[in-house]
């Protein structure tokens, strides 16, 4: 079994056509191959839907990443904040600030 080896789009559609469209089974498929059944099986999990829905797939998943981006961002300003509050609160106190 190659071990870190990254196959191209066409070769994973073409593994899980020769189950899916040709009837092969998964082990005799993933022993031509030489990947492991688990990998085909992801594989048909992803290339067996329709193009369109991989893509709305693909697209949710950039949206997500994107948005979980700006979530941590948001939470960092608003920690600053607090942080600064906490601050001036104190210098406030203290009768320090001019």
């Amino acid at each position: 079994m190659g071990k870190g080896i990254r196959y191209s789009d066409e070769f994973k559609q073409e593994a899980v056509n020769q189950v899916v469209v040709h009837g092969y089974s998964v082990a005799d498929v993933a022993d031509r191959l030489d990947i492991s059944t688990k990998s085909l099986y992801g594989w048909m999990k992803t290339f067996s839907k329709p193009t369109k829905l991989r893509k709305e797939d693909e697209d949710l998943r950039a949206e997500v990443a994107r948005l979980k981006r700006e979530l941590k961002r948001a939470q960092q300003e608003r920690d600053i904040l607090k942080e600064a509050a906490v601050f001036f609160a104190g210098e406030s106190k203290n009768g320090t600030r001019s």
